[in-house]
């Protein structure tokens, strides 16, 4: 269980850094005492992860193991590419966030609930717990949600809402993709050893950053798009 615990704290803390979950208890962390505003977050993730948790678990049970790592890998690559298309709050968010009227307990939970149905973090609680232990994954990766929107909530209270964002979200896109690598590599070549593995899938994705970083910036995630466009400033400049 604790193996399990700790690998789920750990996915779902990442998969937290730079997501909507953040810029929400920043939000709140801005109207109401940090206490409530974890305390809601705490009630929401609970309830949240253990209807993932029973997904996957079940989900588990009827599948072949080698089959759960495939489908696992592919998941996570997909979590590092969503991470590194970016996450914003909806203006419905924004404005449940900004102008909750009702009493703040039960706004920040039901707020956090509505936000983590069918987000990255749910489906990422589902694929761990399909191939882990139930209760481990059920409180890892609370406690990984928790911890990591409880810093949003220190920043929100404290500092504002200045994050390095794009460095977050660069970094946490890049642990997925290698994470996805790995079990992908892991699984489909069971016989190679962790170090080759490891050694290809950050090649892999350092690959593919290159890759991304070479295409035309319109077509590039927004995070790796360039500060300015010194060709569009030209085209504004009257001709001679």
């Amino acid at each position: 269980m604790s193996a399990a615990l700790l690998l789920s704290f750990a996915v779902i803390f990442v998969a937290e850094l730079g997501d909507k979950s953040q810029l929400m208890a920043m939000t709140f962390a801005l109207r109401y005492r940090w206490w409530v505003v974890l305390g809601g977050i705490t009630v929401a993730t609970t309830v949240v992860h253990i209807m993932s948790v029973a997904i996957g678990h079940y989900l588990g049970a009827a599948l072949p193991t080698h089959l759960l790592g495939i489908l696992a890998g592919v998941a996570f690559i997909f979590f590092g590419l969503w991470t590194l298309r970016g996450d914003s709050l909806s203006d419905d968010e924004a404005s449940r966030a900004q102008r909750a009227t009702a009493p703040a307990f039960f706004v920040v939970t039901s707020a956090f609930m509505l936000a983590e149905l069918g987000d990255k973090t749910m489906l990422a609680t589902i694929t761990l717990a399909a191939d882990n232990d139930w209760v481990g994954v059920w409180i890892g990766s609370t406690l990984g949600m928790v911890v990591a929107d409880a810093l949003a909530i220190v920043v929100g209270a404290i500092a504002g809402k200045h994050l390095p964002e794009r460095f977050i979200q660069i970094a946490a896109a890049v642990l997925f993709l290698i994470f996805g690598a790995y079990m992908l590599l892991e699984n489909l070549i069971p016989g190679a050893a962790a170090p080759v593995i490891i050694a290809i899938s950050v090649a892999v994705v350092g690959l593919l950053g290159g890759v991304l970083r070479m295409l035309p910036p319109r077509l590039r995630p927004a995070v790796l798009r360039t500060e300015s466009n010194p060709a569009a400033d030209d085209s504004a400049l009257p001709s001679a």
